[in-house]
């Protein structure tokens, strides 16, 4: 049975989701107060976490901050917030997903089904990947789903992994947002989110391409992102 933790203050809307995901076969734990979620989160190991982004102690982006490094799961920010910046800056710290309030009971559980199937999909998929891919001073090693660049480990949270995996995986293939948006949010591009554009700018910028004058990860205006893989030779720093 899938485990989602659900950090919520509005007990009214926290009882509604938890009986109507109860009822679709989820385990639920609902946590009010936001200070107490690390630990909980950390504890229990949910298969997925539902934040909401106003919350009292500490705020979702706080906690999605101090767990992203430990935990491994999706987790799914819910948010009266319509601010694309909100968005942009929890993509950041490693969100996987976002839905604004007001919630539709089936929307959500469709959200959540596809982030759930996909890490599930990701994990039966290793036997039949490369276990590595290597190019110049970078390795993507896609059982441990681990990346070293110039013999040095780069932490990189599940969906900037997924999304490096993916671009890596198409060496010299022009990308498109559409193309990037079905295969690892599940939904269509609506031309105006820039989820997928702050995680690229996020892996640039932790594996060492200019945001100015990127050459690894290239972006072709008006079609999409290249991954370059004669770019990754190592650079000496010395």
């Amino acid at each position: 049975m899938p485990k989602v933790l659900f950090v919520e203050d509005d007990d009214k809307l926290a009882s509604l989701i938890e009986k109507y995901l109860s009822q679709q076969g989820f385990e639920v734990e609902v946590i009010a107060d936001g200070s107490d979620a690390p630990a909980a989160v950390l504890a229990s190991r949910p298969d997925l976490v539902m934040l909401d982004l106003m919350l009292p102690g500490k705020d979702g982006f706080t906690i999605c901050r101090e767990i992203r490094s430990h935990y491994p799961g999706r987790i799914l920010f819910l948010t009266a917030s319509e601010d694309d910046m909100d968005h942009v800056a929890g993509i950041e710290l490693g969100a996987d997903d976002f839905i604004t309030k007001p919630i539709q009971p089936r929307v959500l559980l469709a959200r959540i089904r596809m982030l759930l199937r996909r890490q599930g999909n990701q994990a039966r998929s290793t036997d039949s990947q490369p276990r590595d891919l290597s190019y110049g001073g970078l390795t993507i090693h896609g059982v441990r789903r681990a990346v070293v660049l110039d013999q040095e480990p780069v932490s990189l949270t599940a969906s900037e992994f997924d999304l490096l995996w993916l671009l890596a995986s198409h060496p010299e293939e022009v990308l498109s947002r559409d193309y990037l948006y079905r295969t690892l949010r599940g939904i269509e591009y609506d031309g105006m989110d820039r989820g997928i554009d702050s995680k690229v700018a996020t892996l640039r910028r932790k594996l060492g391409d200019s945001a100015s004058m990127s050459t690894r990860i290239i972006t072709v205006r008006g079609q999409g992102y290249l991954f370059a893989p004669d770019s990754w030779e190592t650079r000496n720093t010395g």
